[in-house]
């Protein structure tokens, strides 16, 4: 918008304090435009985001079973969850599917997009190859899984006993279920892998060239140029995957349901059966406004890391 398409109020040198600025019918056009624009974002947020926020907000206070009339209790969900060791253990099992799932993803997905970002033939077939899972549908993924994963005839044990090691029973195995967890969502991490891509091919050349004249060798130029350039991806990347990973619980409710003995339940899943096993939606929207904080602590906790680690051209 340029400068003349705001008028100011007749007989003054600039609109009153205060007062906003008579617009020119082109500006004003503009307006009308972008609320226009707007308007499908903002019912459909009205009616599916925030109109749900609000009502679960209000559940979160009453004792409803879905089959009968909700009762005003005030905090008295949330003093339960206090008393509740099944909350405890599905935030840890969590906590611990969440960071780890991530690290992991980080660390592979970034490998894998250094190794397909190399000059070598066919590299596109090699590109889609490591894509194609992210496109397979949950359900066919988690049903794939337990069959990779199953003690005894599963394929990874399998591979295992090639080499001599005898493998475990995985998900029938409270130490090894969130492993296996872990090692399935990162199978399907061809998403994250494309974002590294992109972010890599747009590091600019001249900066390795300047690196190799200083004298810096391959790992000099890895953590000297490439993780610098990179870092607002990878931040990026480790946000999305946190958070969507402390949300998770569809596969897991597939694969184990939540066993062996809740090893794997999963905050997301808890959430689920206490309002669609045990109809008591009061606990559920209650437990769901924990998840929202966690999230939001967690979200506000990597924004405050990333100011010494990542770093934005701008500055």
């Amino acid at each position: 918008m340029t400068a003349d398409r705001v008028v100011p109020d007749a007989g003054s040198a600039e609109a009153a304090p205060g007062r906003r600025p008579r617009l020119s019918p082109l500006a004003r056009r503009e307006e009308r435009r972008f609320y226009l624009f707007a308007t499908p974002w903002m019912v459909g947020f009205v009616f599916f985001g925030g109109g749900p926020i609000i009502a679960s907000a209000v559940i979160s206070l009453t004792d409803w079973s879905l089959l009968s009339t909700p009762h005003w209790v005030g905090l008295r969900n949330y003093r339960e969850m206090l008393n509740d060791p099944t909350f405890y253990q599905s935030l840890r099992n969590t906590v611990y599917f969440g960071f780890g799932s991530v690290l992991v993803s980080v660390l592979l997905t970034f490998g894998l997009a250094l190794l397909l970002n190399q000059p070598v033939r066919a590299i596109g077939f090699f590109r889609m190859v490591f894509y194609m899972p992210s496109i397979v549908s949950g359900l066919a993924t988690a049903l794939l899984w337990v069959q990779i994963l199953h003690p005894d005839y599963g394929l990874l044990n399998r591979l295992l006993g090639v080499v001599g090691i005898r493998g475990p029973g995985w998900l029938s195995s409270p130490e090894w279920a969130i492993p296996a967890l872990i090692m399935m969502s990162v199978w399907g991490a061809g998403t994250t892998m494309v974002i590294y891509l992109a972010g890599l091919q747009s590091v600019p050349q001249e900066m390795y060239e300047v690196a190799t004249l200083d004298g810096a060798g391959w790992w000099g130029r890895f953590w000297h140029v490439t993780i610098p350039f990179m870092s607002p991806v990878i931040f990026f990347n480790v946000i999305t995957g946190l958070i969507g990973s402390l949300q998770a619980y569809v596969l897991v409710l597939i694969m184990t349901d939540g066993g062996p003995g809740n090893a794997t339940l999963l905050f997301g899943l808890y959430i689920y059966r206490q309002a669609f096993v045990y109809f008591d939606l009061g606990y559920a929207s209650a437990l769901a406004w924990v998840m929202l904080m966690l999230i939001m602590v967690v979200t506000f906790v990597q924004f405050r890391i990333a100011r010494r680690w990542v770093y934005y051209e701008s500055s």
